[in-house]
């Protein structure tokens, strides 16, 4: 029964410890500890507020970057479109330039056939002349071979001569 009844002596002294106590840790702990509580306190809410701050900055610089990708893949397009308008330009004048190479040289092949024409029919006359005249002198030769025939075509040439 002891331990729920104390003794008066004993509550005094705990009193006068605890008192004691008190004021020893009021004159030389309470001042420091507080010190330290507030300074953590302090340390506490600068760190929040410079992550509050970090965060405002993290995200002007992802509004940044967005922006910063948004106009170079504005560039790269534009770059791609200028370079897809050169090639076509580039394939265009390749082909009109081969289209005008290509008539020039059919030109040049109609007008080589015309003139390789011209001198296989020149040279078909003058072949063409040549054996009419062959064949005309043995023909003639043939008609001449003997001297009355001579005779009577002599006479007959020289009557259309008279008679022009």
């Amino acid at each position: 029964m002891d331990l729920v009844t104390p003794d008066f002596g004993l509550l005094f002294w705990t009193g006068l410890v605890f008192c004691l106590l008190l004021f020893v840790l009021t004159k030389f702990a309470w001042k420091p500890i507080l010190n330290m509580v507030n300074e953590r306190e302090k340390k506490i809410e600068d760190a929040l507020l410079l992550a509050e701050k970090t965060k405002n900055e993290m995200l002007e610089l992802k509004a940044e970057n967005d922006k910063i990708i948004k106009e170079a893949n504005a560039t790269r397009d534009a770059i791609l479109k200028e370079a897809k308008e050169a090639a076509t330009a580039m394939v265009d004048a390749a082909k009109n330039k081969a289209k005008i190479e290509s008539q020039k040289l059919v030109e040049a092949a109609h007008q080589s056939i015309q003139s390789e024409k011209s001198a296989a029919i020149a040279e078909l006359k003058s072949h063409v002349a040549t054996l009419s005249l062959d064949i005309a002198e043995k023909v003639v030769r043939g008609e001449l071979a003997s001297d009355d025939k001579q005779k009577a075509l002599a006479d007959k040439l020289a009557g259309d001569i008279n008679l022009n």
